[in-house]
C-alpha cells in the first residue's frame, strides 16, 4: 500500500528485489515508523483537546452561568438583610462572612460590582487579601529554594509567585539533570569502548544535517526566484525550512526536498548503510523529542482540565470528568438555590444563619 506523501514512511528504503533489507536499513525504516505513529498521537491529542472543549462549552457552561447567578442572587439577598435591624450581631457576623465568602469568588472572577459588595463588608479589602496571600506564598517559596527571588521587588500576584517559584525550580532541576547527563556521559566515554565512534557518528549526522539545510536554502532562495508565484512557494518551503533545521526535523526537511522536487526518488535506497547509520542517529533524537513534546502535551491537557494526579487525557477520562465536573455544579447550584430559598423567608432566615455558624464551627 503507499503511503500518502506527508508520512515519515514515505520515505522509508524498500528491499532491493528479492533481497532482505541490511539490519541499518531496518533501523532507519523503524525510526521512520515512530515518527509517524508520535505525529500521530500529537494530532489525536490536538483533536481531543478541541473536541473535550466544545463538549464542556455545551454541557457545563450553562451550569456555571446558573451557578453564578444563583450566588450573586444570595450575596445580594444577604446584604439586604445586612442593612435591616432584624439580624442580631452575631446572626450579621455570619450573614457578612457568607456574603464576603461569596463575592470574593464572584470578584475574583470578574464581577466588580461583587468587588465593591465585599470591600464594603469585609475588614480588608481584596487587594489587601491578595498582598497577604502573595507575601505569604513568597515566604514559602523562598524558603523552598533556599534563596530570595529574583524579582527585583516587584510586587508580584500570588499567580505571578507561583509562576516564578515553579519557574526557578525548573530550572535548578534542569541544571541538576544536566550536570548529571554530563558526568555520565563523560564517565562512558572514560570506561566504554566505541565512544569515539559514536562521536564520529554524531559529527556525521550533524554534517548530513547541515548538508540537507544549506542544499534547501540554496534551491529555494525567493530572492533568485522571478516569477511571483513561484517567489511565494519557495519563500513557504523556505520558512518551512528554517523552523525544521531550527528542530533538527529531518523528516520536515527530507520531506520539503522531495516537494520541492530536488531529490531523486529513488535515491533513498541506493544509501550506504553508513549514511543511513547517520540518518537513524538524527531520527533518534527527532523520536526523543516527539516523545517530549507528547508528554508536554499530555501533561497540558491534564491540567487544564483538571484531572486527577495520574491520569492521562484520553476520550474515557475526558469523559468521566466532563460528568463528575457536570455533577458537582448540578449539586452546587441545588445547594445555593436551597439555601436562597431559606434566605428569602424571614421566618426562616435566623435558622439557617445558626445553621450556617454552627457548621463553621463544627469545620475548626
Amino acid at each position: 500500500m503507499s503511503q500518502p506523501p506527508h508520512a515519515a514512511t514515505a520515505l522509508r528504503v524498500l528491499p532491493p528485489s528479492a533481497q532482505p533489507l541490511s539490519a541499518a536499513a531496518r533501523a532507519y525504516n523503524l525510526q521512520l515508523t515512530r515518527v509517524d505513529k508520535l505525529r500521530s498521537q500529537l494530532a489525536e491529542l490536538d483533536a481531543l483537546g478541541q473536541a473535550h472543549r466544545q463538549a464542556l462549552h455545551a454541557a457545563v457552561d450553562p451550569l456555571r452561568r446558573q451557578l453564578t447567578q444563583a450566588q450573586r442572587d444570595l450575596a445580594l439577598a444577604l446584604d439586604e438583610h445586612l442593612q435591616g435591624k432584624l439580624l442580631s450581631r452575631m446572626q450579621a457576623d455570619t450573614a457578612r462572612a457568607v456574603l464576603c465568602r461569596l463575592a470574593r469568588g464572584l470578584a475574583e472572577a470578574g464581577d466588580a460590582a461583587m468587588r465593591e459588595l465585599h470591600d464594603r463588608h469585609s475588614p480588608r479589602t481584596l487587594v489587601r487579601l491578595k498582598q497577604d496571600a502573595a507575601d505569604a506564598l513568597r515566604q514559602r517559596l523562598e524558603a523552598v529554594l533556599g534563596e530570595p527571588l529574583d524579582d527585583e521587588g516587584q510586587d508580584l500576584s500570588a499567580e505571578q509567585l507561583l509562576r516564578a517559584g515553579m519557574e526557578r525550580l525548573r530550572r535548578s532541576q534542569d541544571e541538576a539533570q544536566e550536570r548529571k547527563r554530563a558526568a555520565a556521559q563523560a564517565k562512558r566515554a572514560r570506561r566504554k569502548p566505541g565512544a569515539d565512534e559514536r562521536q564520529t557518528e554524531q559529527h556525521d549526522a550533524d554534517t548530513l544535517l547541515r548538508r540537507l539545510f544549506r542544499q534547501l536554502a540554496s534551491a529555494l532562495h525567493p530572492d533568485r526566484e522571478t516569477d511571483p508565484q513561484a517567489r511565494l512557494r519557495k519563500t513557504a518551503l523556505m520558512s518551512e525550512a528554517n523552523a525544521a533545521y531550527e528542530k533538527r526535523d529531518l523528516v520536515t526537511l527530507l520531506q520539503i526536498q522531495s516537494r520541492a522536487e530536488l531529490a531523486d526518488p529513488e535515491a533513498v535506497h541506493k544509501l550506504s548503510d553508513q549514511r543511513l547509520a547517520s540518518l537513524t542517529l538524527l531520527l533518534k533524537a527527532q523520536v526523543a523529542e516527539l516523545e517530549r513534546e507528547r508528554a508536554g502535551r499530555q501533561s497540558a491537557l491534564a491540567g487544564e482540565f483538571d484531572l486527577p494526579e495520574g491520569l492521562s487525557p484520553n476520550a474515557n477520562t475526558l469523559l468521566q470528568q466532563r460528568i463528575d465536573q457536570a455533577r458537582a455544579l448540578e449539586a452546587a447550584l441545588a445547594q445555593v438555590e436551597q439555601d436562597l430559598a431559606q434566605v428569602d423567608d424571614t421566618g426562616r432566615l435566623k435558622r439557617w444563619l445558626n445553621a450556617q455558624r454552627d457548621a463553621v464551627m463544627r469545620e475548626r
